[in-house]
Parts: C-alpha cells; structure tokens; sequence
C-alpha cells in the first residue's frame, strides 16, 4: 500500500478566518511533466475548504483581481468574469450561467499548524 502524499501549501495563519487565497501549484504527472494547478483555498474559522481555481463555465480562473474569491456579501465565491456564485461548503454554483455545476473540490488537511494538499502528487519548490 503506497503511502498517502501530503504537501503543505501555506501556514493556517497565513489565511485569516473567512477570507480565500489563491496558489499557483504544479502537479507532477506520473510521466515527469509538470501541470500548473491553480488552487483555492479559504478559510472559515477552524475549517479549511480547497478547490480549483477554474470556473465549470468557461474554465477561467475565479479571482478578478488576485486573491478576490469572494462575492460582495462574502459568504461565496464569485467568479470575476461571469458573476456566478458557488457555495463555500459544496463548491456548488447556485447563482450564474453554470448554476447546477460545481468548482472541483480539493482535500486538504491541517497538519502541524499547515494547510497541506492531501493525494495529489506535487512538484515541489527546491528554493
């Protein structure tokens, strides 16, 4: 049984509660090429909630301006371009041309006081 891989992408801290963050991964494909992986990560008080920063409607990154995730109430996540909203706790979209799609969700775990990536093989930073 091949051991599950765990990758830390940032401190809890560095996320405050209720706000969203966006980070440039790279998967490592099982043929040795790197795959950009845009990720979202928000944080509402002692949870932590991933997906891909990609919209089902037309495959465009969320943000509007970097790390601007949330919409005008900020209790969802908007999508700049098209206005569509996606419930924080399903990635489900409920407002917007996609309604009845969803973002793809990511697991993550905290481990150690980090937000780490949890079964998806990373590329990591030699710096």
């Amino acid at each position: 049984m091949q051991p599950t891989l765990v990758y830390a992408i940032c401190s809890f801290n560095d996320i405050p509660s209720r706000q969203a963050i966006g980070f440039h991964l790279m998967v490592l494909e099982d043929d040795g090429n790197h795959r950009p992986w845009p990720v979202i990560v928000v944080r509402w008080g002692k949870k932590v909630l991933g997906y891909v920063n990609k919209c089902p409607h037309h495959s465009v990154n969320l943000d509007w301006e970097q790390n601007e995730f949330l919409d005008p109430n900020g209790i969802r996540l908007m999508c700049g371009k098209h206005g569509s909203t996606f419930e924080l706790g399903t990635g489900r979209c409920v407002e917007g041309p996609c309604q009845g799609r969803a973002l793809t969700p990511i697991a993550l775990v905290v481990v150690d006081g980090d937000i780490c990536a949890v079964g998806v093989h990373l590329a990591e930073d030699d710096a």
